[in-house]
């Protein structure tokens, strides 16, 4: 798959899933739920079977420290966007006029990041493992997607802003991608380096996802069984 296709899955599933809450009037409900808990699954399993093996191969004990700081970095984002990236959505009366820039800005960081792990490697050529990190990215971002639509929709923006908010939106994990594969420095000499700060930051938000309390602390078996597909299918795409 070339670059070009890639940055055109990435553009179109965070844009027509953003669209599809305006159109359809798509609100956050229990599925949705569960389509975050499989795409944390995919991730973690991701993360594990794939990317920190390739980032290991050549061991080097400065990539440990850099997942870690991917890890430091989610958290200080989480700061700003409240969440949304593991399906937090919170609406206050008193805020409806406001545009969340730092939830948006903070989204699109997150969003540019996970472009940028899909390109790694000397060569900076496109590894074995970008398609399953391909899915798992737009498995993540669709329902990130749609909160942030409902999100800015509860705010009574413009239907003109929120389209461009969107397309910003979509075109920052593309951006991500050109960038981690040009040959611009620091982008193209540091791909090792980018893509532990991916790790961590996925580790850090799939984590989260999977592990964070149910409502009443009861064991949820719809979700224990969407983590198993989840993990599975990141196995059947070794």
């Amino acid at each position: 798959m070339n670059e070009l296709t890639i940055n055109i899955i990435l553009f179109l599933s965070a844009f027509i899933s953003g669209l599809v809450v305006i159109l359809f009037k798509l609100q956050f409900s229990k599925n949705l739920k569960l389509l975050i808990s499989f795409s944390g699954a995919f991730i973690l399993a991701i993360c594990v079977l794939h990317l920190m093996p390739e980032i290991f191969n050549d061991y080097d004990a400065k990539i440990g420290a850099f997942i870690l700081l991917g890890f430091l970095i989610q958290l200080l984002l989480e700061f700003f966007s409240g969440g949304i990236e593991h399906g937090h959505f919170h609406s206050h009366k008193k805020d409806l006029a406001v545009f969340p820039y730092a939830i948006f800005i903070s989204l699109c960081l997150h969003s540019f990041i996970e472009g940028m792990a899909l390109v790694s490697g000397d060569h900076h050529h496109h590894l074995d493992y970008s398609d399953s990190l391909l899915i798992g990215i737009i498995i993540h971002k669709v329902p990130i997607a749609i909160v942030l639509s409902t999100m800015i929709l509860s705010k009574n923006i413009s239907k003109t802003t929120f389209i461009i908010t969107l397309i910003i939106f979509a075109s920052s994990a593309p951006l991500g991608l050109y960038l981690a594969g040009s040959h611009i420095a620091p982008f193209s000499e540091n791909s090792r380096i980018i893509l532990a700060l991916a790790v961590g930051i996925f580790l850090h938000i799939s984590t989260t996802i999977l592990f964070e309390s149910s409502e009443g602390h009861k064991f949820d078996l719809k979700k224990f069984i969407i983590i198993i597909i989840g993990f599975g299918l990141a196995i059947f795409t070794l």
